[in-house]
């Protein structure tokens, strides 16, 4: 994961990421990567990808079993260093923060983040990495972010607690947020920064990418969790991005 500007990069820490290294799908993460491959089915074409915050390389293996040749790149070094060892002969890079260097313009079809800009803090931070991620789309290319909703903040879940936080119910866009995750040994407070749909939406508009597809996924009775506010509640966000006509995509 990659976070930027002021905001501590908690993720870039080595008892955390050792964490991280063994964490796969369960619980509420599954509820996350469900979905993606059918809305890649729909809306991705080609099978370069760039997976943006890959942190230990989770989403980067995701990606590469569903048919890609995947870059996986982060500023943690901590992450990537368990990312090399999980995957030896996988593509991971080591980037500045919010640089993306040796990286060519229209060399994409599909970037991917997963939960990268629940950590950058700033909006005009987010609108200029979306930029530049958007610069590296191919043609007709997409980019899919998977973010927090700000509900996953104020709710138990399968797999975070949020009940020792209640000031995050009046946290507003910009403001730390704090969240617990249970399927992992490291339960220390992960702090995020809350952004809300509405921010969002203006960050695509400044970085001129449109916004093709919005999907909330909930999860099912019949599946295999024992669900906790899942069912009613999305946890995520997950956008469908293009480039604006007119733009350089490539």
């Amino acid at each position: 994961m990659i976070a930027t500007g002021a905001f501590s990069n908690v993720y870039d820490d080595d008892e955390r990421a050792e964490a991280y290294a063994g964490l796969e799908f369960p619980g509420t993460y599954w509820l996350a990567f469900r979905d993606i491959p059918a809305l890649i089915e729909s809306h991705v074409r080609g099978n370069r990808a760039l997976d943006f915050g890959c942190g230990t390389g989770r989403s980067t293996r995701f990606l590469r079993d569903l048919g890609f040749a995947v870059t996986g790149v982060d500023i943690a070094a901590s992450m990537l260093e368990r990312a090399h060892l999980i995957d030896p002969q996988g593509d991971y890079r080591l980037v500045p923060d919010g640089e993306l260097p040796g990286l060519e313009p229209g060399s994409f079809d599909l970037v991917f983040s997963a939960f990268t800009f629940d950590n950058i803090p700033d909006l005009g931070k987010k609108v200029s990495i979306l930029a530049a991620l958007r610069r590296l789309l191919a043609p007709n290319g997409r980019i899919l972010n998977l973010v927090s909703s700000p509900d996953i903040y104020l709710n138990e879940w399968a797999s975070f607690s949020t009940k020792d936080f209640p000031e995050n119910s009046e946290a507003v866009d910009g403001d730390t947020v704090r969240i617990v995750m249970l399927d992992v040994a490291d339960r220390r407070p992960v702090d995020d920064v809350l952004c809300t749909e509405g921010a969002y939406l203006s960050a695509f508009d400044g970085a001129d990418l449109v916004l093709l597809e919005v999907h909330q996924p909930l999860g099912r009775p019949e599946e295999p969790f024992a669900w906790v506010s899942e069912t009613s509640i999305s946890p995520w966000v997950i956008h469908v991005l293009a480039a604006r006509r007119g733009q350089d995509a490539g």
